[in-house]
């Protein structure tokens, strides 16, 4: 930040915040940080694009994101928005405070308090699904929010645009980014009706209760639109228990899940979902696919900018071996029976 200074004088002018420290990031999200800020009456939230960002969006997600957070607080759970800055010299860039919520992220280790249950991670991938469902029931019409155009074309728009981009931005031989492209276009069956969709929904953007496997936030809205629900769904379940590639691209997502032989399945999980929202689980498989590809295809980029030097990290570096396990994934499924 360039100046504390400006932005305690900036919380405590519009939210009252006395006695303000910024406290650590509590997250190194790729799309955005997540910083602690704490004051004389407990703590809050601080959203701001990274400082090497991989996305020139980054600064419209977090508006994207404030404006979702307004929209479905008090519908499902999600933390509560308590303000955006647009002013550039607070703290030379956008960004938004929310509510900060008491919770665990549940990534490759159970809370110590979850010991004693045997089914707490069957429980967590309910509770994840069940409040998967709330949001895709929820009315977006009824929202203060505006459509994208055609939202129900989510899917194809995010294909056509991610085909031409990785073209583009070609920096090694990945044929089964083309192969994927098209094997989706002609196997991909015509979209639902549009809903609020989360664009990024794993268990690793949540927040759970530290004592049980309960809930407690929905966080990380910065892809947020209005789209198609099953890739919400599909994304989630793609990570979630047995994955055919060893190790899985992204193994630290839900691995949770892949460590116990009891744990409730995918298929129960979309089922549940199913029932909760009315859609049919016809075309689970192909969103599956996309789920994969797309998440691939995303983060190949931020692969480029390691290639090209402009970023160096671990999560970067990663991406060597990540991203074609993916795209392998994603084909042994499309090809499966």
């Amino acid at each position: 930040m360039r100046s504390q200074d400006s932005l305690t004088s900036w919380l405590e002018a519009h939210l009252g915040f006395r006695q303000v420290e910024a406290g650590p990031k509590l997250g190194g999200g790729n799309s955005n940080v997540t910083q602690l800020i704490r004051h004389a009456e407990g703590s809050a939230v601080l959203r701001r694009p990274p400082d090497d960002t991989i996305s020139a969006s980054a600064g419209a997600g977090v508006l994207r994101e404030y404006g979702m957070l307004k929209s479905l607080h008090g519908r499902i759970r999600v933390p509560r928005p308590l303000a955006y800055c647009d002013d550039q010299s607070v703290i030379g860039q956008p960004f938004s405070i929310i509510e900060y919520v008491d919770g665990v992220s549940i990534t490759d280790t159970l809370p110590s308090a979850y010991a004693t249950d045997p089914n707490c991670i069957s429980a967590i991938g309910i509770e994840l699904v069940d409040e998967l469902a709330e949001l895709h029931s929820v009315n977006w019409r009824e929202l203060e929010m505006s459509s994208p155009r055609s939202p129900e074309t989510y899917v194809a728009k995010q294909i056509a645009r991610l085909r031409k981009l990785r073209a583009e931005e070609s920096g090694r031989e990945l044929p089964l980014i083309e192969d994927l492209a098209e094997w989706l276009s002609a196997n991909l069956p015509p979209p639902p009706m549009a809903t609020v969709m989360h664009g990024d929904f794993h268990l690793d953007n949540t927040l759970f209760s530290r004592a049980t496997p309960e809930l407690k936030a929905i966080i990380d809205w910065e892809l947020a639109t209005i789209g198609d629900p099953y890739a919400d769904l599909a994304l989630m379940l793609a990570f979630w228990g047995p994955r055919t590639v060893d190790p899985p691209g992204f193994s630290f997502v839900q691995k949770i899940s892949r460590n116990h032989d009891t744990v409730i399945s995918r298929e129960s999980l979309a089922e549940r979902w199913s029932k909760r929202t009315g859609l049919d689980l016809a075309p689970f498989k192909a969103y599956r696919v996309f789920a994969l590809w797309r998440l691939a295809a995303i983060v190949e980029g931020a692969f480029r900018l390691y290639q090209t030097g402009r970023v160096d990290s671990d999560y970067a570096r990663k991406l060597e071996y990540d991203v074609p396990a993916l795209l392998e994934e994603a084909a042994e499924l499309a090809h499966s029976r």
